[in-house]
């Protein structure tokens, strides 16, 4: 029953994927300086993060331990903020494992959309701007934060490619859809945070194109259920 519930809630949040997805095409788009189509210095450290991480990803021993540590801290974090017990953290080459005293899909599917390293990489620069000037290595942290964000997402697509009890639990359909659209979600607030929109323009994008999918979903519906009737027997 739960199961059926969740993919259909999963078909429901389709709409809500594809507003995210143009949000941040358009939040991308407008990054840009206005009259220039050169991309951005911020750009560039973050696209050079990245692609410095791709590198090292495809051309060295990949630090399997280094991700299942932030795997599992991920689960305890999310557990712990919200009112779970977090105990025995378990971290080895071949996987890890912690336990809470309570789970929900968030907590269990964390580890899949929320980037732990690139979190802390902004945490650290935020404190740190307390104490000296960080402005002055403003492309630096870009570059980190690119570079972190890489090895969420190569070690995110990999890990997803195998069996994962995480996903099985809430059904891979339902699983998938909460990755994707938090994922993309993420990728909006990266763009947010080191680019000129505001959260005022983000909203507003989101706002649209999600009344504009769900309108084109109940639209389909409706004409599927006429067709429907059409065909009945009276």
């Amino acid at each position: 029953m739960y199961g059926l519930l969740r993919f259909f809630l999963a078909l429901m949040l389709l709409p809500l994927c594809a507003a995210f997805t143009s949000t941040a095409i358009d939040l991308i788009d407008l990054a840009q300086p206005l009259g220039e189509r050169a991309i951005p210095e911020s750009a560039w450290a973050l696209g050079g993060g990245y692609v410095l991480w791709l590198l090292l990803f495809f051309t060295m021993p990949r630090p399997v331990r280094t991700y299942v540590l932030a795997h599992e801290l991920t689960h305890a974090l999310w557990a712990a903020l919200m009112g779970a017990r977090v105990s025995k953290l378990k971290v080895t080459r071949t996987g890890g494992s912690v336990t809470v005293s309570k789970s929900n899909f968030l907590i269990t599917l964390a580890p899949y959309f929320f980037p732990l390293y690139t979190a802390l990489v902004i945490v650290l620069y935020w404190a740190l701007g307390w104490f000296m000037p960080v402005a002055d290595y403003y492309i630096a942290w870009l570059a980190l934060v690119g570079f972190t964000w890489g090895f969420h997402f190569t070690f995110t697509v990999t890990t997803l490619l195998q069996r994962q009890s995480d996903v099985e639990e809430y059904g891979h359909v339902f699983s998938y859809v909460i990755i994707y659209m938090m994922n993309v979600l993420g990728v909006c607030l990266w763009v947010l945070a080191v680019a000129d929109p505001d959260f005022e323009t983000f909203a507003r994008k989101v706002t649209a194109y999600a009344v504009e999918y769900y309108g084109l979903l109940i639209d389909t519906a409706w004409g599927l259920i006429a067709s429907w009737k059409d065909r009945l027997p009276y």
